[in-house]
């Protein structure tokens, strides 16, 4: 699902004119990417958590020569989702 999918979504099920739409969910996202950018946890109930977490300086080895390199520290994002979410979504998949 893209972001105008869910725009789209919002504007069916809500009734807002699609640009108040588009600007409801582009609020929602930048206030998500600001609070992590301030390295903070956002904690979504029934959904999830996202957290900013900080990787080490490692050794690594570039997959074409074989050459090992220096990976530099980094912060990641990472998505944990909660148990109602993860009930929702075994339910909800496909028989194999």
């Amino acid at each position: 699902m893209t972001k105008a999918e869910i725009i789209s979504e919002v504007f069916d099920k809500i009734g807002l004119p699609k640009q108040d739409a588009e600007e409801l969910v582009e609020m929602i996202l930048d206030t998500i990417k600001q609070t992590l950018k301030q390295g903070e946890t956002v904690k979504l109930s029934g959904f999830g958590n996202f957290v900013v977490r900080k990787k080490n300086a490692r050794k690594g080895r570039n997959p074409k020569t074989g050459q090992e390199i220096e990976i530099t520290p980094r912060s990641v994002v990472s998505f944990r989702p909660s148990m109602i979410f993860k009930e929702h979504v075994i339910e909800s998949a496909p028989a194999q």
